[in-house]
C-alpha cells in the first residue's frame, strides 16, 4: 500500500465518525427537532449553529468519503470491471452528499434531488461491491457488504409502503448509519491486511 493509499483509506474511516458527531451536535443544539415528523436536512436551515454544523458535516464528510472511494476503496476492488462500477456508483452517492451540504433545504429542489441520488446509489453500491468481494473469493465481506445494502434499503421501502413516521429522519439515519458501518470496517480491514503483510 503505497502513501496515497494509505491517506484514503484512513480518511475513510474519520468520514462517518466527522458526519455523525456533527449531525447528533446539530440535534443537540435545536430541541425543537423530531424524529418522528422531521427529515435530518431540516437542521440544515436552522440559523447559527445548528446550520452550520450540519451542512459542514456533510460537506467535509463527503469530501473525505469521496477521498475515501477514489484512492483506498478503488485500489482494493477496481483491479475488475464489478469493482470499478461498484467503487464509481458508491463515489458517485458521495458527491450526492457533498451536495446535499452545499445546496440545504433553501435550494429547492436541487436539496431533494440530490437527497435522492445519494439514498438510492448508496444501496445500489453495496449491491454491486457484493459482487466485486464474491469475485475475490471474500465471501465475509461479501455478507456483509449485502446485508448493509439491505439495511440501508429497507427503511425506505418500509417508510413508502407503511408510512410507520410522517418524516424521514429515522430511514435517513438507519441508512446513514449502515454505510458508516460498512465504510469504517472495510477501512480497518484493508490497514489490518496491510499491516501484517
Amino acid at each position: 500500500m503505497n502513501k496515497r493509499q494509505r491517506i484514503g483509506t484512513v480518511t475513510g474511516i474519520f468520514a462517518p465518525v466527522i458526519a455523525f458527531l456533527c449531525i447528533l451536535g446539530a440535534i443537540t443544539s435545536y430541541p425543537q427537532f423530531s424524529w418522528t415528523n422531521n427529515a435530518l436536512s431540516d437542521l440544515g436551515i436552522i440559523n447559527g449553529i445548528t446550520g452550520s454544523l450540519f451542512n459542514s458535516g456533510l460537506i467535509t464528510s463527503g469530501v473525505l468519503a469521496l477521498i475515501f472511494a477514489l484512492f483506498g476503496l478503488f485500489s482494493y476492488l477496481g483491479k475488475n470491471w464489478i469493482g470499478k462500477i461498484g467503487t464509481a456508483v458508491f463515489a458517485g452517492a458521495t458527491i450526492a452528499l457533498i451536495c446535499i451540504g452545499i445546496f440545504n433545504e433553501s435550494f429547492s429542489p436541487t436539496h431533494y434531488l440530490v437527497s435522492v441520488i445519494f439514498f438510492v446509489l448508496l444501496p445500489i453500491s453495496f449491491f454491486v461491491m457484493t459482487a466485486a468481494f464474491a469475485t475475490k473469493r471474500q465471501a465475509r465481506m461479501a455478507v456483509f457488504t449485502i446485508l448493509t445494502g439491505m439495511v440501508a434499503a429497507i427503511p425506505w421501502f418500509l417508510y413508502f409502503t407503511l408510512h410507520y413516521v410522517s418524516g424521514v429522519a429515522i430511514p435517513e439515519f438507519i441508512s446513514g448509519i449502515a454505510g458508516a458501518i460498512w465504510v469504517i470496517t472495510l477501512g480497518y480491514k484493508i490497514l489490518k491486511a496491510e499491516n501484517q503483510a
